[in-house]
């Protein structure tokens, strides 16, 4: 069998290796039209700020390499140009000598990726940089090292170059952090009303204070007008200086191929495949970012970029082709099995805080008119008493009839990532978000706490579930007030000083038992720092007889929502239910750092 395939990074080399092991027989050619293959992208960030210093370490394999170990014929600068189906050819050109050529396939897998969404103003005579490519990063570190100096990771305020991120996503963020690694000033324009679109607004309040506090000049709620002789105009009528500028403005599927050989091109925009990578031509298959994915909370079809998806959906289309070619060849072992649907697990780490999420925000739950239940904890990483635990905030999605968990999010430092795995693999294996509580997980004090966070998660939602507690969340606050429910604060009067909603009645914990009676008659909100002690207090005036709610997440989820409220009151309230903007007190910035 001849098997072709478009495309040399992460899903068609995944598809390539897992062929040549299923079966040594076929003749396997790849081409890629970019000089390189199998190279670490998601590392070429870290090697423009220096973390990552020998260049070849994100050289994964080279066309020789994979000649030796799996005898695939690699050919780099070679562009597929067109599909006939009927003829079942490949046309291709060397981009070096510009030469067409023509290649037979008895199966093609389409793994070209995808292209950069560029928002760039016609007229900007300034050149443009992406972090897609090895190409790309020789050119940004080429110039940095001109301008700062070898690229060794060292922080500095005193920067002699300027650039402008267009962009605050997850690519932006990591090229803003490696640019502020080598001194580099960096102002960073993003469109939205947020840093990390994905994220709700209080989630990436705290994240948009970080870069902040390291110098990003973050604008939200702006675009680039033009870019011309080192000077960036901006939407908001301002100007900065650029000596550099990266635009990370998200990616399109490339389906280019595809749609001009008649492939059926998906709800999403991208490539449609069935559960086993299979296009709607039989022996076409696509993977990567160019094809489309199953989301797993909808059932529907949505698009996802993501390394670890590519690899394992070309894995899985090497296991359809072998199972489908039905000749009998000698070692022939793949056997086709259904895509697993996607979660869209993601996570990126700036200037020492992670951020991580999995499956649905409560936006997208809103805009969805999907009834849901919502959880924020502020647990530490591990044992508070054992020294070095970091407090991360935790937002968790809960499906109202079903208590199925439909998505999470992350804030913090040490031991994000442990905790966003095991959401996510708890959704994977069909667990309800009461369920967590039960889980059984490692703890030591330098790791964990005998009630890790994922528990505390579960403990919240069963008592949702249960009706044992009734919240309201940060954004529904100002509505209730309206209504003329009473807000009770009862942390300390010490905390209540430091920093309070405007409003609240501040009556302690320590307190409520013996001054009950002299709260106002009618519902009540209660919020203490991060809920716990709000929970308690809402069980114990429930008991004797008040309508009461807790505020989730205490004063500190209240703080963050009310910061992204101030920063761009437009897009956090069309995020959220609609609310009165809340102004901040001064001591809010200091709990979102």
């Amino acid at each position: 069998m001849k098997i072709l395939i478009v495309g040399g990074v992460a899903g068609g080399m995944s598809a390539a290796t897992r062929m040549r092991r299923l079966d040594e027989a076929a003749e396997i050619i790849v081409f890629e039209r970019g000089h390189y293959v199998s190279f670490a992208n998601c590392g070429l960030p870290y090697y423009v700020g220096g973390l990552i210093e020998d260049r070849s370490a994100l050289l994964l394999q080279t066309p020789e390499s994979l000649a030796s170990r799996f005898r695939l014929d690699v050919r780099i600068d070679h562009e597929v140009t067109g599909i006939d189906r009927t003829a079942r050819t490949v046309s291709v050109r060397d981009t070096v000598t510009g030469n067409v050529t023509t290649e037979g396939y008895d199966r093609l897998v389409l793994a070209a990726g995808a292209t950069t969404r560029s928002v760039l103003p016609a007229g900007s005579s300034m050149p443009v940089h992406t972090l897609r490519t090895v190409d790309d990063v020789d050119q940004i570190t080429a110039l940095l090292t001109r301008s700062t100096g070898p690229g060794s990771a060292v922080t500095g305020p005193s920067a002699t170059v300027a650039a402008v991120v267009i962009g605050a996503g997850f690519i932006g963020l990591e090229a803003v952090e490696n640019l502020v690694l080598r001194g580099v000033h960096v102002t960073a324009v993003e469109f939205a009303g947020q840093v990390l679109g994905p994220l709700d607004p209080e989630m990436a309040a705290p994240v948009a204070a970080v870069l902040r506090a390291h110098g990003v000049d973050v604008r939200v709620d702006t675009s680039v007008r033009t870019a011309a002789a080192g000077r960036v105009r901006l939407s908001d009528d301002t100007d900065v200086a650029a000596d550099l500028i990266i635009e990370a403005t998200g990616v399109l599927p490339d389906t280019s191929l595809a749609a001009a050989a008649g492939l059926r091109i998906g709800e999403s925009g991208a490539i449609w495949v069935d559960d086993t990578q299979r296009t709607s031509d039989p022996l076409i298959y696509a993977v990567g970012d160019g094809a489309e994915k199953i989301d797993a909370i909808s059932g529907g079809p949505t698009r996802i970029a993501m390394a670890g998806l590519a690899n394992r959906h070309g894995r899985a289309a090497a296991d359809s082709i072998a199972d489908s070619a039905g000749d009998g060849a000698a070692g022939a072992l793949g056997v086709a099995v259904a895509a697993e649907p996607a979660f869209g697990v993601a996570i990126v780490g700036v200037f020492g805080t992670t951020v991580a999420m999995v499956g649905w925000s409560e936006r997208r739950l809103l805009s969805a008119g999907r009834a849901h239940r919502v959880v924020h904890t502020h647990p530490s990483d591990h044992a508070g008493y054992y020294p070095g635990a970091e407090q991360m905030s935790v937002k968790l999605l809960i499906d109202a009839g079903t208590d199925a968990i439909l998505g999470a999010q992350i804030v913090g430092g040490h031991g994000v990532d442990k905790r966003i795995d095991v959401i996510a693999t708890a959704m994977a294996g069909g667990l309800t978000a009461s369920a967590l509580s039960r889980l059984e997980l490692a703890y030591a004090p330098q790791y964990g706490s005998a009630k890790d966070p994922i528990n505390q998660l579960g403990y919240v939602a069963d008592n949702l579930a249960a009706g044992t507690t009734r919240s309201l969340q940060w954004h529904e606050l100002a509505g209730a007030l309206a209504a003329g429910e009473t807000l009770v604060d009862v942390r300390t009067a010490g905390e209540f000083a430091a920093g309070s909603i405007p409003g609240a009645v501040n009556v302690p914990l320590d307190e409520l038992r013996d001054r009950f009676g002299d709260l106002p008659t009618g519902p009540l909100v209660v919020h203490c720092q991060v809920g716990q002690r709000g929970h308690t207090a809402a069980r114990l005036l429930s008991q004797l007889g008040r309508e009461v709610r807790n505020l989730d997440g205490g004063y500190k989820t209240w703080a963050a929502g009310a910061a992204a409220l101030a920063a761009s009151p437009r897009a956090a309230v069309a995020s959220v239910l609609p609310v009165s903007p809340v102004v901040p007190t001064p001591a809010t910035e200091r709990i979102l750092a």
